[in-house]
């Protein structure tokens, strides 16, 4: 399950690690709070995601966090203007858990669905049976724009590894291929700062399931509360993550600060062995 072909682009797994940049076009969003919700915003962002790096670009148009309702037709009216923007400069992932955006989007061109909910409502894997569309299986305990305070687990890692081989099988049985899923442990949704950073130490676990795995680790509420760093101080917390999630299995990186994740992610590669210097003059 190493290679393959997402959004027309070939990917190995056991050598390559994609990074897949935010672009909310949402009032309320974790991390850039409205920045991008203006569509000229958000067409610049997704621009300048591609121009920094950025493999794929994941578009939300509803957050996860709890707040006010967004019916299907105007999350669709906040997300497609920015799937048309980003086709062509890059794999486009559209963040939704309805099913019905799913197929629009996916029709209009997205090469991914990342649907944060876990499959809660199990025809979002219907969605993408019979197309080329990638599906990330997230896990959550609640649902989208649902309250969950002081979740409690006897073991996050192994509640979580479970949930997911569940998710996995639904989606299985309903006849995605195997090569259509990506999983994702979720940090810090219906998670404490103790849950994330134990699901951290052991993604190795969760990366043992079988599937690429996708870590969307950026600015979150565990590296700040850990290093006391408020929301836009946490860019090095995150890179110290995100090079400790690769080496323990992560294939994705879902993040904000796109220049800065594909120098992280390059560097990486090449200590690992997987890509070579773009030049070498040193001692030469």
């Amino acid at each position: 399950m190493s290679e393959r072909i997402i959004g027309g682009r070939t990917y190995n797994f056991s050598r390559r690690i994609v990074v897949m940049a935010i672009v909310n076009r949402t009032p309320d969003s974790f991390h850039d709070k409205g920045r991008t919700f203006a569509l000229a915003k958000a067409t610049e962002a997704v621009e300048r995601a591609a121009d920094e790096g950025a493999d794929w670009i994941d578009i939300g148009g509803v957050p996860f966090a709890p707040g006010p309702e967004v019916s299907a037709a105007e999350e669709l009216d906040r997300v497609m203007p920015v799937v048309e923007a980003a086709r062509g400069l890059a794999v486009v992932s559209v963040d939704t858990f309805r099913p019905e955006v799913a197929r629009a989007v996916i029709e209009a061109g997205a090469g991914v669905v990342n649907d944060t909910s876990g499959l809660r409502d199990p025809a979002m894997a219907d969605a993408v049976v019979g197309t080329d569309a990638q599906l990330v299986i997230c896990h959550s305990l609640a649902a989208p724009r649902t309250a969950y305070p002081s979740p409690r687990y006897g073991d996050v890692t192994e509640e979580v590894g479970a949930f997911l081989r569940d998710r996995v099988a639904l989606a299985l049985s309903r006849g995605v291929r195997p090569d259509q899923i990506i999983i994702d442990p979720g940090h810090d949704l219906n998670k404490n700062t103790h849950h994330s950073l134990e699901l951290t130490r052991r993604l190795d676990e969760i990366a043992a399931i079988g599937y690429p795995m996708l870590a969307a680790l950026s600015n979150k509420d565990f590296i700040g509360e850990t290093l006391d760093r408020p929301q836009q101080e946490r860019l090095a917390g995150t890179l110290a993550t995100a090079v400790f999630a690769i080496l323990h299995g992560a294939r994705i990186l879902r993040v904000h600060d796109v220049r800065a994740h594909y120098d992280a992610v390059r560097m990486t590669e090449a200590m690992l062995g997987w890509r070579e210097p773009v030049y070498t003059r040193h001692n030469i």
